[in-house]
């Protein structure tokens, strides 16, 4: 009998888990770090989307062989404990790309014909009390033939740029930041910051990517541009964006991460004085076809595992 433990069950409450051996499996809701070594006592494999697994948690349960991790993100794993001490440690990769794409294409689509205050227009008494069928306020533009600038070029920002084109759009993909040289498809930073109506960022969050679009790269963007996040909060500067859209600066900006999750009600983006934002709750992965690509590839990873034929390995 295998006993495997998942330590954040919450975040995948949904999934019927069911595996080609005799198991057992504990379901902790949502474990406190303080805890998961004591939960991790006796099992062998453990599932975790974003619980921290550390070193001394590792060294308190040698019987543990396996990590699953159900994302695509891996930091909050310590990898290089993990390889030393023998523990695989599996991710989930791919399974959300069209989903995210998505969402970030529906949230540029969204802010460009300034949806968020139209829709307030029509909720409020502006319409009812107008003397015309229509109500008019801050202009808004087509796609088509708009400029994106994408900063990553992975599964998920090549997937939204395919979308964008299939708009008649002209994408540009950036080159890493302080790059002396462009690689063959990629445009400098500078420049995309320049020319693009929409930024759209699909990056993971590094020391090299942190406040990646800061002060300095909203103030090289176009007057009115719209920014677009659905990767990880802490790749844009938020009191600054909060700031940018202020004054008008920046025309709106859609964020699917903030730089805290769950944030703080003092979160500049989260300011009711905002206009022209679109702000969700992290939710830009988990539709329903994900979420089930999500589960299989998770069911698949510890079978695999379980036969000694790992897949997804991250060490």
């Amino acid at each position: 009998m295998t006993n495997i433990v998942f330590l954040d069950r919450g975040t995948l409450a949904q999934a019927n888990l069911q595996f080609n051996f005799p198991f057992v499996l504990t379901d902790h809701y949502l474990c406190p770090e303080n805890e998961v070594a004591k939960a991790l006592e006796g099992q062998e494999i453990a599932i975790t989307n974003k619980v921290k697994i550390t070193r001394q948690d590792m060294l308190a349960n040698p019987q543990l062989k396996m990590i699953a991790v159900a994302a695509t993100g891996y930091n909050h794993i310590d990898v290089v404990a993990a390889k030393e001490l023998g523990i695989c440690v599996c991710n989930v990769s791919g399974y959300s790309t069209v989903s995210v794409a998505e969402h970030a294409f529906m949230m540029m689509i969204a802010l460009m014909h300034r949806l968020p205050e139209y829709q307030q227009k029509a909720r409020l008494d502006s319409w009812s009390k107008s003397p015309f069928f229509c109500v008019f306020g801050t202009p808004f533009y087509h796609l088509v033939g708009k400029t994106v600038g994408i900063f990553g070029r992975g599964e998920i920002g090549s997937a939204f740029a395919r979308f964008a084109q299939a708009f008649n759009m002209n994408v540009l993909f950036a080159e890493h930041k302080g790059a002396t040289s462009c690689r063959e498809g990629y445009v400098d930073a500078q420049t995309v910051l320049a020319q693009a109506d929409v930024i759209s960022i699909h990056c993971p969050l590094n020391e090299h990517t942190h406040h990646l679009i800061d002060h300095e790269e909203m103030a090289q963007m176009k007057e009115g541009a719209i920014i677009i996040n659905v990767s990880r909060g802490g790749l844009v500067n938020e009191e600054a964006l909060a700031n940018a859209l202020r004054s008008g600066k920046l025309g709106g900006a859609g964020f699917d991460v903030l730089s805290a999750e769950p944030p703080v009600k003092s979160n500049p983006l989260l300011a009711s004085d905002l206009s022209n934002i679109i702000v969700t709750p992290h939710i830009a992965w988990a539709s329903e076809e994900s979420l089930k690509n999500l589960t299989d590839s998770l069911i698949q990873n510890i079978n695999a595992f379980k036969v000694g034929k790992p897949i997804n390995q991250i060490v």
